[in-house]
């Protein structure tokens, strides 16, 4: 069984790795995502991650088809209770739905609760930043819906360290509620932004850290090797003119090796290198199929020592 741990001081317990439900209503049908849905609870995990907007960018859609297909399977499965659900507000559904206004947020959080066809959202999350609205409001919003029990926590995603930090002394100040987990930006190939500026903030405070684009789009589970290679699905494109370059091809040749070591493959190895790093509660993957499925719960059990990490440090430093 892999130890639990906590979404901050939250008193949540995940099993560290989450499932990504960016691609429920883009590439991933709702019959396919009931499937995928029931094989990541029956193999022992309980964290997934979606948000309003999923997946607005498809030609026809308009927001919240993700949380809508998430909400179908609990009521068709009856798996509520063994799922964390974890969700989120402000990127733009239409005209005057954005940002963290308090009547905002009281408006977007009963569309999403009606769309995941539940009572109470266990992780909601600011999915922006919003300047224009004092933390105090924001944070005071969340304060009154986590006393009406819709919310248990609340996370914030693509925030600074600044703002952060500035948010919890807020929380701290006023006797609000924090945010208990960050998700950022964080990966093999994207280590910067979030070790230089983001992870001494949440080390300091004890803020989770739930990490979006664990495989970097797919790069790093070894499929984009060429510049063809970018027709293999949807995100192709954007992943091989990114990544494909000698640094990412350097951390291509350092996950073959480490997964040849073990029998392993390079999607596992990249995100069991994530949870070897300090600081890392869960990372976020997403899931097309069902063997790609069987990948991330292998990659959670996959323990790497420290030959591995340093090889893989040193390639991707």
């Amino acid at each position: 069984m892999i130890p639990a741990r906590s979404l901050g001081g939250s008193g949540i317990q995940v099993v560290p790795l989450a499932f990504g439900g960016n691609v429920f209503g883009w590439t991933v049908d709702e019959g396919r995502a009931f499937r995928l849905l029931d094989a990541w609870v029956d193999a022992g995990f309980n964290l997934i991650d979606t948000a309003d907007i999923y997946s607005s960018w498809v030609p026809g859609n308009q927001g919240g088809e993700s949380e809508t297909i998430i909400g179908k399977w609990f009521k068709a499965s009856g798996k509520r209770d063994q799922v964390v659900i974890a969700t989120k507000v402000g990127k733009p559904m239409g005209p005057g739905k954005k940002g963290l206004r308090p009547k905002y947020i009281r408006q977007a959080v009963e569309a999403s609760l009606k769309r995941l066809r539940t009572d109470r959202i266990d992780l909601y999350q600011s999915h922006d930043d919003d300047p224009d609205t004092p933390l105090a409001d924001t944070l005071g919003a969340y304060q009154a819906l986590i006393q009406q029990g819709k919310v248990r926590a609340i996370g914030a995603s693509n925030f600074t360290g600044a703002r952060l930090r500035e948010a919890l002394d807020v929380s701290e100040h006023h006797g609000l509620p924090r945010y208990e987990t960050l998700q950022p930006l964080y990966n093999l190939y994207d280590r910067q932004g979030f070790e230089s500026d983001l992870l001494p903030v949440c080390k300091a405070r004890g803020v989770g850290v739930l990490t979006f684009y664990a495989l970097a789009a797919g790069f790093l589970s070894g499929k984009y090797r060429k510049p063809k290679d970018a027709g293999k699905s949807a995100r192709g494109s954007s992943t091989v003119t990114r990544y494909l370059n000698p640094r990412g091809l350097a951390i291509l040749d350092a996950l073959d090796e480490v997964a040849a070591r073990h029998s392993s493959t390079p999607a596992q190895v990249a995100i069991a290198w994530q949870l070897g790093m300090p600081g890392i509660t869960a990372p976020i993957a997403s899931a097309t199929a069902l063997d790609q499925l069987e990948d991330l719960v292998a990659a959670a059990s996959l323990k790497l020592d420290e030959a591995d990490m340093k090889r893989l440090d040193q390639a991707s430093r």
